[in-house]
């Protein structure tokens, strides 16, 4: 009788540190995941270009920026191949890294370019076709994107004519979807045509401006929307609002590009607003509901202003400037302390003044 209940005592006790065992495991893998399956994408416009400061990098920084990744055993994605792999749910793996480029501006080709290609790197350009198609001497020609394109280049949307893609102020919504559609649509047009087309289609939103309504157009035309709002990328993500970290000269210190190079998502359930667009309360609150506890949060503006946290429950808060939001765009942002040196990063767009 004694051996017998012997037996049942170490069996439960065996059962429960199993159970316990597991519980963990679940708990690491499900951070592991977080962390494994996020990557960054930086976006850049001028390379050595001294006359346009907020939207050039020196060739000396991104020479380094390079060479960082390089001996650091960075994987340097096409932003496709991410993309790819979220739309798969595929892992990503550690270390993840794309390079983007907006506008398609001379420099891309005659500095970037040659640069990328040393390294071996892919690259994703993203293209207004207008100033390409009318020949002007800024921007680089299709011949020479088709060359890009053969050294590991991709080149996707970026609109008509590099337009504001969301409703103006003296448009009707009817005028408002005609002319963003055709922005779109025509850019699409001429992109396939000169250089084929591919089995995932990008659009970047110029300026990094977008609505509701631009984001269902999108969607609608069998589209992945990319942004200019700082933030990693992730099983999390928006498909519709990719995230990517802005670089140039000001904000192109090793320091921050390091920093940026170790940020994952938050584990992110919901956000109460999926709009950049600002509404008729400013400053606007925003409540972000977490999949599991995160601690040490805090928050700012874009100038680096501390934004007050309240804590709803262990995984839920809202955040709210002290002050009505001015200007043309703001941000909030959000981090947090991750394990392996990582940070936890989100990051929100208002759009303040509409044109």
């Amino acid at each position: 009788m004694y051996d017998w209940s012997l037996r049942k005592l170490v069996r439960f006790i065996l059962l429960i540190l199993i159970f316990i065992t597991s519980l963990f495991a679940t708990k690491n893998q499900e951070i592991n995941k977080t962390i494994n399956n996020s990557a960054v994408a930086f976006i850049y416009h001028r390379f050595g270009e001294s006359q346009y400061p907020s939207t050039n990098i020196t060739l000396k920084q991104f020479k380094t920026q390079l060479d960082y990744l390089e001996e650091h055993n960075y994987n340097v994605w096409s932003l496709s191949r991410i993309v790819h792999a979220i739309k798969q749910q595929k892992p990503i793996p550690p270390k993840t890294v794309s390079l983007t480029i907006d506008d398609a501006y001379f420099s891309v080709y005659t500095n970037a370019y040659p640069m990328l290609k040393a390294k071996g790197y892919p690259f994703t350009v993203f293209v207004n076709t207008d100033p390409i198609d009318k020949g002007l001497k800024t921007h680089v020609t299709w011949d020479q994107i088709r060359e890009m394109q053969k050294d590991k280049g991709e080149f996707f949307n970026h609109s008509l004519s590099h337009d504001y893609l969301l409703k103006k102020q003296k448009e009707t919504q009817k005028e408002a979807v005609k002319r963003i559609t055709n922005e779109i649509v025509q850019a699409q047009k001429r992109l396939d045509k000169e250089l084929g087309e591919n089995r995932i289609k990008l659009l970047a939103y110029p300026f990094g401006e977008y609505d509701l309504e631009t984001k269902k157009i999108v969607e609608n035309l069998g589209m992945i929307g990319v942004t200019q709002t700082s933030g990693p990328l992730g099983a999390y993500s928006d498909l519709q609002a990719l995230t990517r970290f802005p670089i140039s000269e000001s904000f192109a210190s090793m320091k921050s590009f390091v920093t940026k190079l170790n940020t994952i998502q938050f584990p992110l359930h919901s956000v109460s607003l999926n709009t950049p667009e600002l509404s008729e309360k400013n400053p606007p609150l925003l409540e972000i509901k977490l999949q599991k506890p995160i601690s040490r949060i805090s928050c700012f503006l874009s100038s680096g202003k501390r934004i007050d946290l309240k804590w709803i429950d262990e995984k839920s808060f809202k955040i709210s400037a002290p002050k009505p939001l001015h200007g043309e765009r703001e941000r909030y942002t959000c981090t947090a302390p991750a394990k392996n040196g990582k940070w936890y990063w989100y990051s929100h767009l208002f759009i303040i003044a509409t044109r």
